[in-house]
């Protein structure tokens, strides 16, 4: 039990720094392009922060199933890795059809990939949302200097 519990904390860590990686690229990446962002037109340029959001949370995500999938196919879980790709995708989006489970012994290690699923979604969400208020925030007050 211990085992699976600080192993899963490691892999929960890991993920995090791979979501933290990605906030700071987007931020950095948005800082040095404020200049532009600022300046009108407004719309099209929301919607570049939106679509760069989104693909910087799908590569957060993605780049995190991948973490637990693989730790699971290394620990021999599961048949293969496409069926532990399959209970790591359902598991994070805490979808949890129920057709392929984890063996009893692995259990916690399971909840463990779920509660990391449910705080990437909660990251997602802030990135995206704080990513698009301050880009915003930003065009108003230039448009007003």
């Amino acid at each position: 039990m211990l085992g699976q519990i600080a192993l899963g904390s490691i892999l929960m860590l890991c993920s995090i720094g791979i979501a933290g990686l990605w906030i700071w690229l987007l931020e950095t990446a948005f800082a040095r392009w404020e200049w532009w962002l600022v300046r009108a037109p407004h719309r099209p340029k929301l919607i570049l922060i939106v679509l760069a959001s989104s693909l910087a949370v799908l590569a957060m995500v993605t780049m995190s199933v991948w973490l637990w999938a693989g730790a699971f196919h290394l620990l021999s879980i599961f048949r293969d890795f496409e069926e532990a790709m399959y209970f790591t995708l359902v598991t994070f989006t805490t979808l949890g059809y129920g057709d392929v489970l984890m063996p009893d012994e692995w259990r916690i290690l399971g909840g463990l990939a779920a509660a990391n699923g449910l705080l990437s979604f909660g990251l997602m969400t802030a990135l995206m949302v704080e990513s698009l208020r301050h880009v915003r925030v930003r065009q108003i007050e230039f448009t007003k200097e």
